[in-house]
């Protein structure tokens, strides 16, 4: 396809006797020590009322908090329903759990009723990227992936882009796997390479790209009607990868200039969101470069 057909941009032993109650009112009193280094939490979560509050009071991106829940007529804890608060005016996704459950996420053994899953690594604003790749006399290459929810997926996708030169990763806010652990391993180190951006609407996104930065947008659909080794990949693009099973939303693809298709000559009619990614990103790749 030539750039003049291109459209319009648009876990204690039990006593052998029953304890007095006595010993119970004394164990109730005596201070739980926890090993130190399990005090610390783990990079992708938080745990306890005050962390959990103060990293929303930053500003740092939580992809999802556990908060215990509420037993019978019992007083709820004014800290935690602050958390709960502000959750909600962040539209940050919340699980109401027993404490059980609870017990068994913790690392620190002391939650205090909220564990938080928290990104792993920050998140890069697109204008700045924009910014470095243009500085250096390059077209800016990103790949936009509409509300992918399978960790494999994205750190599959990372590593795909991080290998194939990639400038930049865009995911959206809601709906969507974030930068977690699960992901950093299936990653493979990846993650630390692939500037990953974290944005509340995935479809407004590629307007301001085309719009305000000259960007062409593909996406990938088995509707498709240019084959995805027939379109010219020069200049700054964004590719749109969509969601397993699901596709990209009607709201996304509106916003595509050309809709790319894989010819499949066998029995399965589709592909993994990580493969069909890597097919298409390596051959943007080879028509970039020549």
């Amino acid at each position: 396809m030539s750039r003049d057909n291109r459209g319009n941009r648009d876990n204690r032993g039990r006593r052998d006797f029953r304890p007095s109650r006595n010993d119970n009112r004394n164990r109730e009193n005596r201070e739980i020590r926890i090993p130190e280094e399990e005090k610390t939490p783990s990079a992708d979560r938080l745990e306890g009322r005050n962390s959990v509050l103060e990293a929303l009071k930053a500003g740092r991106e939580i992809n999802k908090l556990w908060i215990l829940e509420s037993k019978g007529d019992k007083k709820p804890d004014p800290i935690l329903m602050r958390i709960l608060s502000d959750a909600e005016k962040k539209k940050i996704p919340v699980v109401r759990a027993k404490r059980e459950a609870l017990d068994r996420m913790s690392e620190t053994h002391n939650h205090q009723g909220v564990i938080a899953a928290v990104a792993s690594h920050e998140y890069v604003d697109i204008e700045e990227v924009i910014e470095k790749v243009t500085s250096e006399g390059r077209s800016p290459f990103f790949v936009v992936l509409d509300e992918l929810k399978d960790a494999y997926n994205l750190g599959s996708v990372l590593r795909i882009a991080d290998a194939a030169g990639v400038d930049g990763v865009i995911i959206p806010k809601h709906r969507s796997i974030g930068l977690d652990s699960v992901v950093a391993k299936a990653s493979a180190g990846a993650i630390e390479y692939v500037p990953v951006a974290r944005v509340t609407n995935i479809a407004m996104t590629l307007r301001d790209l085309k719009e305000k930065h000259g960007f062409w947008v593909f996406g990938t659909d088995a509707e498709g009607q240019t084959d995805y080794d027939k379109a010219d990949y020069k200049g700054a693009i964004a590719i749109v990868i969509g969601s397993e099973g699901e596709g990209m939303r009607d709201v996304v693809r509106k916003e595509c200039d050309f809709l790319l298709s894989i010819p499949m000559a066998g029995n399965v009619n589709s592909l993994n969101a990580a493969v069909a990614a890597g097919i298409v990103i390596y051959e943007a790749v080879k028509g970039r470069n020549t």
